[in-house]
C-alpha cells in the first residue's frame, strides 16, 4: 500500500511542463531579444504566427521587415523605445503583419522589459499572436456600439424637437422653433424651410438660416415640380441623397440652393387627420444618403411637428373665435358725452411671454344716464368688471352681463340696485363663475360720483395738479356671489370729481406684476399716472405700453373719465324738497324755495312761470301717485344758462297729455307746461319716473 502510495504521489519525468507547448496550445509564440547583441529569438509558433521560415530568418528584429509594413514597424519602434525611456516594465499593441500572400492580417505583441541593477534595458522576452479574429470582434463591437449611438442621436433629435415644440402655442412658435440655431442644431440640419397649404398652394412660414430664401418660392402651387410640393400632394416623403440627384430631379430649384453646398435633403409631408397641412424640408451639408433608420426617425418627427402645427392652428382658430366674440361683446363705441373726456382700453392677456395671447372677461362700459342735458353736462355710468376665467365662456358671460348692467343702469336704478340684480342675473345664469365689478354713476353738472363695488379694486383719482391717489370705497362680494349667499346690499361711496380730475377705473391686470404684491402695484401705478401725460387717450395709451411691456397672464381693461372745466360760470347748487301726500306746507315751503332761487339767480322775470310750471308737476304728482314727490331746482350752464326743475315720483305710469272739456278742471296740466317750458320730458328713475323741465334764463348774477 505504501509502494502503491508512493507510485501514485510520484510526479512524471517532464513535469513541469514547458511553456512552449501550452503557448502553442493558445496560437502564441514566444520570442527573446537581446538588447546588448541585437538578437532576436522566435519559437517555432511565433515564426508561423509572422508567416516567415526559420531560413528566412537573420535572427535580427530588421528581419521581420518582409512581413511587418514600414508605417507599422515604425509604431512599433517608437512603443518599445518610449516603454525603455520612462521605466515601464512591458508593453503591448496591436499591429498588422503582410502574410506571404498579400493579404493582412492582426497580430498582437505583449513584451516584458527586464534591466540591470541600474535600471538599464537588457533583454525583452515577450509573445506574439495572431488576433485578426479577436479584431474582427472588438471592430464589430465597436461598429454596433457606434450603430446604438447614432440611433440614440436620432432619437434624442425626435425628443429634443419634441420637448422644444411642446411650449409652442401658435404657428409662428412652432415655426420659431424649428429655424432657430438651437433647433437646426436639434435637428442636424444646415437649412430649414416650412410651409403650409393653404387653398390649393403651398405658403412658405419660414426658411432658415437667414439668407437662404429662393425668390418666388413664397407661395407655389401644389402641381408644381418641388420637393416640397411632391411631398404634399403624394403624402409621403422625398429624400435626395446627393448634389447630383438634387440637380437632375429639380432642375428649377437646384440653382438657387447650390451655394448653400447642400449634400443631401428630406422633404417630409405634414399629416394631421389624414390630410396635407404643410410640409418641412430639412437639407444637409455634412450627409449624403439616408439609411432605412434615418428615414424612419424623420418621419417620425414630421409627424411630431404636424401634430404641433395643427395644435397651434386649432389655437389660434379658438383665439380668433375668442376674440372675435369678445369684441363683439364689447362695446363698439363709446358715447360721447357733454362735460367729459373718456378713453377705454383692453389689452389681452400674454400666456408665456411671446407665446402668444389668451382671451378672458375683462370688459368696460360707459352708459348716459337719465338726467342729462346736452347744455349742462350729462348723468353717465361707468362700468369695469372682470369674469373669473379666460375663455369663450367667460368672454360669453361677460356679454350678458354688460348687456343687463347696461339696461338696469338705463332704467334709472340707484347704483346699488344696479350692483344688485346684476349679481342675481349672474347667479341665475345657470353658470359657475363669478364677476368683480365696479360702478360709477357721475352727474358731471355737479362733479358728484356714487361708486359701488363688487369684489373689485378700488378707483383712482388724479387731481388737476397731477398727483394720484388710490379711493377707498366699502365694497360687497363679487356678482353671483352675493345672491348665492343672501348678501345683496351693496354700500355707495360719494366722492367729488372736480373740473379737470380724472377718474381712472381698471382690471388687476394693470396693477398686479409677477412677484409683487398688490399694494406695491398699486403704488407703482399711481406714480405712473402722476408722471403721464394730461390727456386722457395719451395717458391709456401709456398704461397700455407700459402693461405690453410687463407682460402677464391676466387682461386688461381700462376707463378713464375726465370731467371738463366749466366754460362759463359754475352750476349753482341743487336745491331739493320732499312733498308728502296731504301735507300743504310742504307745497307751500316748495314753492317759496322755487321763486326765492329764481330771484336769486338772476331770474326774478320768469319766476311767476317757473313757480306756475312746477307747481302743475308736483300737484300731477301728488294726485295721480300713491306716494310723495321730490322736486329739484338747479341752474345749468354751457352754451346757454338753463334753469332745470325735476319732479320725481314713485309710479311707473307716464305722463299723457288731454284735451280738457269746456268745464272740465284736468288735462289743462301738460298743455301749460308745454306752452311755457321752453323744453320738459320724462325719464325713467329705477320704478319710477322724473318730469323735468328746463327754461332758458338770461345771465347774471
Amino acid at each position: 500500500m505504501a509502494d502503491r502510495g508512493a507510485s501514485a504521489l510520484s510526479l512524471p519525468e517532464d513535469w513541469p511542463a514547458h511553456p512552449d507547448p501550452i503557448l502553442a496550445l493558445n496560437r502564441m509564440g514566444s520570442f527573446d531579444w537581446d538588447l546588448d547583441t541585437g538578437s532576436f529569438h522566435m519559437d517555432a509558433q511565433a515564426h508561423e504566427v509572422f508567416d516567415v521560415c526559420p531560413e528566412e530568418f537573420d535572427g535580427r528584429p530588421e528581419g521581420l521587415s518582409i512581413r511587418v509594413p514600414a508605417a507599422e514597424g515604425r509604431r512599433l519602434d517608437l512603443l518599445v523605445a518610449q516603454a525603455m525611456k520612462d521605466g515601464s516594465e512591458n508593453y503591448g499593441t496591436y499591429f498588422r503583419i503582410r502574410c506571404r500572400d498579400g493579404s493582412l492580417r492582426w497580430t498582437h505583441t505583449q513584451g516584458y522589459i527586464r534591466r540591470d541593477g541600474t535600471g538599464r534595458p537588457r533583454r525583452i522576452v515577450g509573445i506574439v499572436r495572431d488576433a485578426t479574429q479577436e479584431v474582427h470582434e472588438m471592430e464589430a463591437r465597436r461598429d454596433e456600439a457606434a450603430q446604438d449611438e447614432a440611433r440614440r442621436q436620432q432619437t434624442s433629435v425626435v425628443q429634443l424637437t419634441t420637448a422644444a415644440l411642446a411650449h409652442a402655442r401658435t404657428v409662428d412658435d412652432v415655426v420659431d422653433v424649428l429655424k432657430d440655431t438651437q433647433g437646426l442644431s436639434h435637428l442636424g440640419a444646415a437649412s430649414i424651410v416650412v410651409g403650409l397649404v393653404e387653398a390649393g398652394r403651398i405658403r412658405l412660414l419660414a426658411e432658415g438660416p437667414e439668407g437662404s430664401f429662393v425668390p418666388g418660392t413664397d407661395v407655389t402651387r401644389i402641381s408644381e415640380a418641388y420637393p416640397m410640393s411632391e411631398a404634399v400632394r403624394t403624402l409621403s416623403p422625398r429624400f435626395i441623397e446627393s448634389p447630383e440627384e438634387f440637380a437632375e430631379r429639380y432642375p428649377i430649384l437646384w440653382p438657387h440652393i447650390a451655394g448653400l453646398r447642400i449634400t443631401s435633403a428630406a422633404y417630409l409631408p405634414l399629416i394631421a387627420q389624414a390630410r396635407p397641412i404643410g410640409a418641412i424640408g430639412l437639407l444637409y451639408a455634412d450627409r449624403r444618403g439616408f439609411s432605412t433608420e434615418d428615414r424612419n426617425v424623420l418621419v417620425a418627427l414630421g409627424s411630431s411637428i404636424a401634430q404641433s402645427l395643427q395644435r397651434a392652428m386649432l389655437y389660434e382658430q379658438e383665439m380668433d373665435l375668442a376674440a372675435g366674440l369678445q369684441q363683439a361683446m364689447l362695446p363698439r363705441t363709446i358715447p360721447s358725452v357733454p362735460g367729459c373726456d373718456v378713453a377705454v382700453r383692453y389689452r389681452a392677456a400674454t400666456i408665456g411671454g411671446a407665446l402668444g395671447r389668451d382671451i378672458g372677461g375683462d370688459w368696460y362700459d360707459l352708459i348716459q344716464l337719465p338726467g342729462g342735458t346736452p347744455s349742462g353736462g350729462g348723468r353717465v355710468g361707468a362700468v369695469i368688471g372682470d369674469v373669473q376665467g379666460h375663455d369663450t365662456h367667460a368672454a360669453a358671460v361677460m356679454g350678458q352681463l354688460r348687456i343687463v348692467l347696461r339696461a338696469y343702469a338705463a332704467e334709472g336704478h340707484t347704483p346699488a340696485t344696479v350692483m344688485a340684480r346684476a349679481s342675481v342675473f349672474l347667479h341665475e345664469l345657470d353658470t359657475d363663475r363669478f364677476a368683480t365689478c365696479l360702478y360709477a354713476e357721475a352727474d358731471l353738472a355737479t362733479g358728484v360720483v356714487q361708486v359701488v363695488r363688487a369684489g373689485h379694486i378700488d378707483p383712482l383719482l388724479r387731481s388737476t395738479d397731477g398727483s394720484c391717489r388710490r379711493v377707498p370705497v366699502e365694497g360687497g362680494l363679487p356678482l353671483g356671489l352675493s345672491a348665492e349667499f343672501g348678501r345683496l346690499a351693496y354700500p355707495v361711496t360719494t366722492l367729488e370729481l372736480d373740473p379737470g380730475c380724472t377718474l381712472l377705473l381698471c382690471t388687476d391686470g394693470l396693477i398686479e406684476q409677477p412677484g409683487a404684491d398688490l399694494d406695491d402695484g398699486t403704488r407703482s401705478l399711481t406714480s405712473l399716472i402722476s408722471a403721464g401725460p394730461a390727456g386722457v387717450r395719451e395717458l391709456a395709451d401709456r398704461l397700455i405700453e407700459e402693461a405690453d411691456e410687463r407682460g402677464g397672464d391676466d387682461d386688461v381693461a381700462l376707463l378713464l373719465l375726465r370731467r371738463h372745466a366749466p366754460d362759463t360760470a359754475q352750476s349753482g347748487s341743487r336745491l331739493q324738497q320732499h312733498v308728502a301726500p296731504g301735507d300743504p306746507e310742504a307745497l307751500t315751503e316748495a314753492r317759496h324755495m322755487i321763486r326765492a332761487a329764481v330771484r336769486s339767480w338772476g331770474a326774478e322775470e320768469q319766476s311767476d312761470t317757473v313757480e306756475l310750471v312746477a307747481d302743475e308737476l308736483i300737484t300731477n304728482a301728488l294726485m295721480h301717485t300713491e306716494g310723495s314727490a321730490i322736486v329739484s331746482l338747479r341752474v345749468l350752464s354751457g352754451a346757454e344758462r338753463r334753469l332745470r326743475v325735476e319732479v320725481e315720483d314713485s309710479s311707473s305710469a307716464l305722463p299723457r297729455r288731454r284735451e280738457a272739456g269746456e268745464s272740465g278742471v284736468s288735462g289743462r296740466g301738460l298743455m301749460l307746461v308745454d306752452m311755457l317750458a321752453d323744453v320738459w320730458g320724462v325719464e325713467a328713475r329705477g320704478g319710477g319716473k322724473c318730469v323735468w323741465t328746463e327754461f332758458v334764463v338770461p345771465d347774471g348774477a
